[in-house]
């Protein structure tokens, strides 16, 4: 999941730049003044805003043509490139806006997002820094601080960022959800409840609140209120994979394996590749003794991750419960060439060459 990490990527940081260069109007096929730098900034905008990035990104470059010096060209050339995921090349625009403009706050905010994107985030983090030393007041500079100590693993500091967001802005429906993130990931779940429960009261069409608040619940054994967050976040998204899936282990964890296929049965049709809703399925189907309709399922995720170690230890157990000793032992021997130390694969294997001996 993003996480809705960082929503519509540089939501934040562009609009007042955008703004101040879309304010005089200038249709995406108005023809321009071949020397007019600000007129090729207003159809840059206008073709963004239509998502046609390439022409965007051409205009762009025709207002750094004009004017080397225009920093607000570079940054919002940068925005294009970032929309498009060639964050090296947005990378380098914001540089250059920042090398023209040392203070240009958006420019430090759209490259923070960019390494973020990249994995890159310490550099993220000093970029947000530099955002907070020149406008302490920045809300959105916190949050997207707290997002790449997030992504860092670092959930403390995550928190505390989080929280200065929120008391700078306490209307953001995205902070408390990505707060309530860090509180799940601590294994905090009455918190990431109550902060998915706010994200909610301020967007209630918000459907991943209701998903990983269902994920919280879930982790606390609360299954029916689980089961009644998915159920929400499948009505506002019918296609969310994640949602079904999760849905579907609420229902394992019932004991109701009939629900449950019918759930894995649905992510599957909606992610034929997704290795997980096989296993997951084979698992309720296991448990219901449909052993040969496990193994069916068990075999589509081996396909889909041969070098999963699990997917072999797991249909040798169903291989087992047939008596099928041959394949049972052939199985766990594969997920220890996989995994020497895969352990219960040893086990299993022992336990099998017993059986099998008797």
């Amino acid at each position: 999941m993003k996480k809705l990490c960082a929503i519509l990527f540089f939501l934040f940081v562009a609009l007042a730049v955008l703004t101040a260069c879309a304010s005089t109007g200038g249709g995406n096929g108005a023809e321009v003044d071949p020397n007019d730098t600000a007129a090729y900034n207003r159809r840059d905008n206008a073709y963004s805003d239509k998502g046609d990035l390439d022409k965007a990104i051409a205009d762009y470059g025709q207002a750094i043509r004009l004017d080397p010096n225009d920093a607000a060209a570079y940054n919002n050339r940068g925005i294009a490139y970032g929309e498009k995921g060639d964050y090296d090349r947005a990378i380098a625009d914001f540089n250059q806006a920042i090398r023209l403009a040392p203070n240009y706050t958006a420019a430090y905010s759209n490259r923070g997002l960019a390494y973020n994107y990249k994995g890159d985030y310490d550099r993220a983090i000093a970029d947000f820094n530099q955002v907070i030393r020149l406008n302490p007041n920045d809300a959105d500079a916190y949050y997207n601080r707290g997002l790449a100590y997030s992504n860092k693993g670092d959930l403390d500091k995550a928190i505390a960022d989080f929280n200065q967001s929120i008391r700078l802005n306490p209307n953001d429906a995205y902070v408390y959800y990505n707060r309530g993130l860090s509180y799940s990931m601590k294994k905090d779940y009455d918190r990431a409840i109550a902060d998915y429960s706010q994200a909610i009261k301020l967007n209630p069409n918000f459907e991943w609140a209701y998903v990983n608040r269902g994920n919280a619940y879930k982790n606390k054994g609360d299954l029916d209120k689980a089961i009644t967050d998915y159920n929400q976040g499948i009505r506002l998204d019918p296609n969310d994979v994640i949602a079904y899936n999760n849905r579907g282990e609420a229902y394992s964890m019932k004991k109701d394996y009939d629900r449950a296929i019918a759930d894995y049965g649905q992510v599957i049709r909606l992610a034929p590749n997704y290795a997980d809703g096989y296993l997951n399925r084979g698992y309720a189907y296991y448990h219901k003794r449909d052993y040969d309709r496990a193994i069916a399922d068990y075999s589509q995720m081996i396909q889909l991750a041969p070098n999963n170690a699990d997917g072999y230890d797991i249909r040798g157990i169903v291989f087992a419960a047939k008596g099928d000793y041959d394949r049972a032992i052939a199985d766990f021997n594969q997920a220890l060439r996989l995994d020497p130390n895969h352990a219960p694969a040893k086990q299993h294997l022992e336990k099998a060459r017993k059986e099998r001996g008797r």
